[in-house]
């Protein structure tokens, strides 16, 4: 069985090397490029994505995403942001910081 990761909220992430991380006009959507294909992400996770450059801590990238959105839940939202991380460090596409 696969070991599952947990995000900290000191922690920060760097998108993994063997993936490109860029817009791409043909698909009309931030995609992450590797050598056996390409995977189109929505703007959510392109939004969240683009925190993960090594500058951020997870809980820097959610005070920030969440500012994004007035009225809007933020303890919801940060849920969501921690769920989309661990998914991202399960499918390899991010690494954290060391």
């Amino acid at each position: 069985m696969a070991e599952k990761h947990h995000v900290q909220m000191q922690d920060s992430y760097h998108i993994n090397p063997v993936f490109i991380f860029r817009w791409e006009d043909s698909q009309d959507a931030h995609v992450l490029l590797y050598p056996e294909g390409i995977v189109k992400l929505n703007d959510t996770a392109a939004a969240i994505l683009e925190f993960c450059n090594g500058e951020y801590t997870v809980a820097e990238s959610i005070d920030k995403l969440t500012s994004k959105f007035d009225g809007s839940d933020c303890d919801d939202i940060a849920k969501s942001i921690v769920k989309f991380l661990e998914a991202s460090l399960d499918k390899n596409w991010i690494r954290i910081n060391r």
